[in-house]
């Protein structure tokens, strides 16, 4: 490709800020869609085919189910050697629906590619629009970079919803297991010390990893949680079944986390006689890596738009999947932000924000930002050059 001229790259700019513009109504009903509708994790059939069929109308090749995932799926638009990828995610948390804002999240996506599309051949770039569930449980972007989804990708994106907008932030490693003791059942009055009790396992277990805290690094972290731990009270519990997560700062951090509380797990079983049994649940998540090019465009544009993203380099927020991706090649994760009346992620009253006028805004300032970004990218010959040569580094 040849260097483009200034004003190439200015209309190119404006093509894109008037293709979200042309699609910001559907880009907002399909944000209130997935809202009102919200489906959880690997269930999400309805919220995937929706951003699909708007792709597909708009003249983008689809390609459903992927990687063993039937609710994922590819959109692409354009021949270029420069693949730019947009990641929408639309899986929703139990009970809460939509308090991640992925309604948000998957609208500015697809509205970004759709952006991109009418300048793919002008720039030289096949824009991949990748439907990426269960991000919220066991990381469907992580998997689809293991079937090969990502193989021709230079440069992925997307942003997140959030009650401000910030650049440039990690996020923490994440990993988790789910956990079974099994026992034997007795009868708790007439011969308990016939039987091995599962929740006395589960009970150490918990209290073991509880203490190991202390010993933990700062920024490494273990949630738990108990589903079951017998039926009966005058029957000794044969099984117990729990899921442990662990957080760490990096990969490396998280593997050290992994060994220390897997030996937790184990003494609660040497200490009782239950048999454990440990499988983990998903795919680990990696710390966050962003591109600091891919930052300061999206900072260009979202300050264009009139937001002030504030810098958060050097920070952590909890965790994603998108962090996989980054660790293979360029990545861009910011923040979008609107007023969720002081509400965090994980929260039903976040959740409640999720299609008011703000949320509105930031799936069309998004789109647009991102789209920009993806402009800017395919008109650097530097920065091409250099998402193009680590991708060839990857493929060889």
């Amino acid at each position: 490709m040849t260097a483009p001229t200034a004003s190439a790259r200015t209309d190119a700019l404006i093509a894109v800020t008037e293709a979200v513009r042309h699609h910001g109504p559907s880009l907002v009903a399909l944000s209130h869609s997935l809202h009102a509708e919200p489906e959880t994790a690997l269930r999400e059939h309805k919220s995937a085919a929706k951003i699909a069929l708007l792709a597909e109308d708009a003249g983008f090749e689809v390609t459903r189910g992927l990687a063993g995932l039937p609710t994922a799926f590819v959109a692409t638009y354009g021949t270029g050697d420069l693949v730019v990828a947009l990641c929408a995610e639309y899986d929703a948390l139990p009970d809460i629906g939509h308090a991640c804002g992925h309604n948000v999240n998957g609208a500015a996506s697809a509205g970004a590619a759709l952006g991109l599309a009418p300048v793919a051949d002008l720039l030289g770039i096949t824009v991949k629009l990748i439907g990426t569930p269960a991000e919220e449980d066991i990381g469907g972007k992580a998997l689809l970079l293991e079937a090969g989804v990502f193989d021709d990708v230079a440069a992925a994106f997307m942003a997140h919803a959030a009650p401000e907008d910030s650049v440039g932030a990690s996020s923490l490693a994440i990993g988790s297991w789910d956990v079974v003791y099994r026992g034997n059942p007795a009868h708790a009055a007439l011969a308990p010390w016939e039987g091995i009790n599962a929740l006395d396992a589960i009970t150490l277990a918990h209290t073991a990893v509880g203490l190991l805290r202390q010993q933990l690094p700062p920024g490494t972290l273990v949630h738990d949680v108990i589903y079951e731990a017998g039926n009966a009270v005058n029957v000794i519990p044969e099984t117990a079944r729990a899921r442990f997560e662990l957080r760490a700062r990096t990969t490396e951090d998280l593997a050290h986390a992994r060994h220390r509380v897997r030996a937790c797990l184990e003494a609660a079983a040497l200490a009782t006689g239950a048999e454990l049994e440990l499988t983990p649940h998903g795919a680990d998540f990696a710390d966050l890596r962003q591109d600091e090019f891919l930052t300061r465009a999206y900072t260009r544009a979202a300050q264009d738009l009139g937001r002030e993203p504030v810098d958060r380099r050097g920070e952590v927020m909890a965790s994603t999947d998108m962090g996989n991706v980054s660790h293979l090649l360029p990545a861009l994760h910011p923040t979008i932000g609107y007023d969720t009346g002081g509400a965090h992620h994980h929260t039903a009253p976040f959740a409640r924000y999720g299609d008011t006028p703000g949320a509105d805004r930031a799936v069309l300032d998004a789109a647009t930002a991102l789209a920009q970004v993806g402009v800017e990218l395919a008109t650097d010959l530097a920065q091409r050059t250099r998402c193009l040569d680590l991708l060839a580094h990857r493929r060889s």
